[in-house]
């Protein structure tokens, strides 16, 4: 449940976030809708050459939720490995695709929270090792989940 007494501002980010990944979104399906009835098999496969799989996306989106949860306890985040940046998938059972996804969902709720908590007086702050503001982070990390959501979408209508 949305928790209105957050500031305006931070509860929108936190909200916009809530439905990329939960549902009720404006570009389209969630992630979560978009996942559910994937298999294993069909989120590890590689139908379009030089393109990531489903599952690495969705390891790649709970890494970046990871990465917007550190930079908001002000660690100083330049970069990430590109193994931390798209893990790789070492096991591709259906409890490892299980785990990936409740992964996901945890640290996207755990985001949401955060960035609903956000106090607005830091909005206008540079991020750490950064040239850019929270605000700019906040709001964009909807948006990286909303980039990727298409991404999966176009690798489902492929795999089918």
């Amino acid at each position: 449940m949305p928790d209105h007494s957050a500031p305006p501002e931070t509860f929108q980010f936190a909200e916009n976030l809530r439905r990329a990944h939960d549902g009720d979104s404006w570009q389209g399906p969630s992630v979560a809708e978009l996942l559910a009835g994937v298999t294993a098999a069909q989120a590890a496969a590689r139908p379009i050459a030089n393109a990531h799989a489903i599952w690495e996306l969705v390891l790649h989106l709970a890494a970046w939720h990871r990465v917007v949860r550190r930079r908001i306890a002000g660690e100083t985040l330049v970069t990430i490995p590109d193994a931390e940046n798209f893990p790789p998938i070492d096991d591709t059972s259906e409890a490892a695709w299980a785990e990936a996804r409740g992964a996901l969902r945890a640290s996207s709720g755990e985001t949401v929270d955060l960035i609903r908590a956000f106090p607005i007086e830091r909005l206008d702050d540079e991020v750490p090792g950064k040239g850019y503001t929270y605000r700019h982070m906040l709001s964009g990390v909807s948006a990286h989940d909303a980039y990727h959501a298409g991404q999966i979408a176009l690798l489902k209508k492929a795999i089918r």
